[in-house]
């Protein structure tokens, strides 16, 4: 399967991506010649990810009926110190609270989506040392 996106330069140091009719927009600080009009690259490398198995385990949740009050995540990095700067390490926090979870349901759908459904984790996971942890709070 193909996918293309294209890509365009608006000027100094901005970038917009055509995602499906959805721009993003990418800059640098004005340290860096840009005007700080959008985020830096890299990190939208971790956006995605967690976009993408955020989706995973919301939808596994509700088709388990769980009862998710709120649901976020940190990521956590480490960087070279020298050109290019790469991440090294990513860890990644769920962190999900509701009434009544069920924590081993919430363990399952965010261990199926590391090991099965998450593109964007499968990714990261060829290039980084990668890890993760799922916090739990009962309300």
């Amino acid at each position: 399967m193909s996918v293309d996106y294209k890509t365009e330069w608006l000027g100094d140091m901005a970038f917009e991506m055509d995602i499906g009719g959805h721009k993003v927009r990418m800059d640098s600080s004005a340290e860096f010649g840009g005007e700080d009009s959008g985020p830096r690259p890299k990190p939208l490398i971790l956006a995605g990810m967690t976009g993408c198995t955020g989706m995973d385990v919301v939808s596994i949740l509700k088709k388990m009926k769980e009862p998710v009050d709120y649901f976020n995540m940190k990521v956590e990095t480490e960087l070279t110190t020298e050109h290019p700067y790469t991440y090294t390490k990513v860890h990644l926090i769920y962190r999900i609270g509701g009434k009544g979870l069920n924590h081993d349901n919430v363990n399952k759908a965010c261990r199926l989506s590391r090991e099965k459904y998450c593109g964007g984790i499968a990714l990261v996971e060829k290039a980084v040392d990668f890890s993760y942890e799922v916090q739990i709070e009962d309300l």
